[in-house]
């Protein structure tokens, strides 16, 4: 086998030893039959809360169960495969063992990094906003360009996407928008896209073809359920209401539907504009308000807190995580990691993962210094 190859098989079975550490292996079989026997009970409906947890904990389980040991039979797999290839001298074969262990390894890697995702809110739906910062129709065009980013990549992931508040540009894309975004570990995986992104490209909107540089911001919290308790007074909070923007029929655009809450210590706004019904969006807003209370609780906790903070301050210079170039040439490169890719066309699509992998990992394990930027 050749060393490359090898590399690759010892990096997977890594990977899936850690994978089976975390799982608990040797005990998992009986806590698997538990929550069988459990799911089983008649009586468990009684308590709808307790039955989903269970329900939820053993389909995770068993999901995880069954990726690990399919993970195992294809690395198996994949090195008899090129045993009997060098055998018989078929180098078809050995190219196809060879891609099922790379496979493997990418598998088993990705999902090790799920294993980070394990913090108090990770598990939870979240909600994304994208806000253009100066630069008008060129940083609004942006911040729309990164909504579809976002959006493509939930796709992928086969989470739901609802868009909550949207606002249009003056002439083009948008000033801003808000996500829900609804899948497992959804907030785990986003939470290291808060900050400021930036573009370089041609302009489309110049009739000179020069090269512009343009920002937006990003924030990620999640969405918190009716068990996590936190107090807000009305009396510090504002509550404006007023017409919704965009499509959505003559009774969207006539009625001020659309509520916004701003929470006067903290300076924290929230708005939404999904439902036709004022109520419905207020409802959603206080929904908002209490999770961006939790986040900015979540964030005390963390040590990077102070850092985190600071990198939202500003829409511009100095304060981007990453930076996405089009023009002269193509590359993407995370100012936290290092982490590139030359595909920026497949990153704006949704190729998001190596870049969150990586960033998520440095937040458990720490490590990193400060990256150049790219002109």
């Amino acid at each position: 086998m050749r060393a490359e190859i090898e590399q690759a098989s010892d990096a997977a079975k890594q990977s899936i030893g850690l994978l089976r550490r975390h799982l608990d292996w040797d005990t998992v079989d009986k806590r698997l039959a538990e929550l069988n026997a459990a799911s089983e009970n008649p009586d468990l409906w009684n308590d709808p809360e307790a039955a989903q947890k269970v329900m939820r904990e053993r389909q995770q389980l068993d999901e995880a169960v069954t990726a690990i040991k399919k993970l195992e039979r294809d690395l198996e797999d994949g090195a008899t495969l090129i045993e009997l290839g060098e055998m018989e001298g078929d180098e078809a074969s050995i190219r196809e063992g060879e891609a099922a262990i790379r496979a493997v390894e990418k598998e088993a890697a990705s999902r090790q990094v799920e294993t980070l995702l394990s913090g108090e809110a990770d598990g939870f739906d979240t909600y994304l906003e994208v806000h253009a910062g100066a630069g008008g129709t060129e940083s609004q065009d942006w911040a729309n360009m990164l909504q579809r980013m976002y959006a493509r990549w939930a796709e992928r992931r086969k989470f739901k996407v609802d868009v909550v508040e949207m606002t249009d540009g003056d002439e083009a894309g948008i000033k801003g928008a808000t996500l829900l975004i609804k899948g497992h570990n959804a907030y785990g995986w986003l939470k290291t896209e808060s900050g400021v992104h930036r573009l370089v490209r041609i302009s489309p909107y110049d009739s000179n073809a020069r090269r512009h540089t343009s920002f937006a911001s990003v924030w990620v919290y999640p969405v918190i359920d009716d068990r996590i308790e936190i107090e807000i007074k009305e009396s510090d909070c504002r509550i404006d209401t007023y017409r919704s923007s965009g499509a959505g029929g003559q009774h969207v655009n006539t009625t001020d539907s659309a509520v916004r809450i701003t929470h006067n210590p903290t300076g924290i706004v929230v708005a939404c504009q999904q439902e036709r019904s004022q109520h419905k969006n207020r409802a959603t807003a206080w929904n908002m308000l209490r999770a961006r209370l939790y986040e900015a609780e979540l964030k005390k906790r963390e040590e990077k807190a102070n850092a985190e903070a600071a990198a939202k301050t500003d829409i511009g210079w100095g304060h981007q995580i990453r930076s996405y170039v089009l023009q002269p040439y193509q590359l993407v490169k995370d100012l936290r990691t290092g982490t590139q890719s030359t595909d920026p066309d497949e990153v704006l699509d949704g190729d998001l993962d190596p870049f969150m992998e990586a960033s998520l990992a440095q937040r458990v394990y720490g490590g990193g210094e400060a990256v150049e930027d790219i002109d």
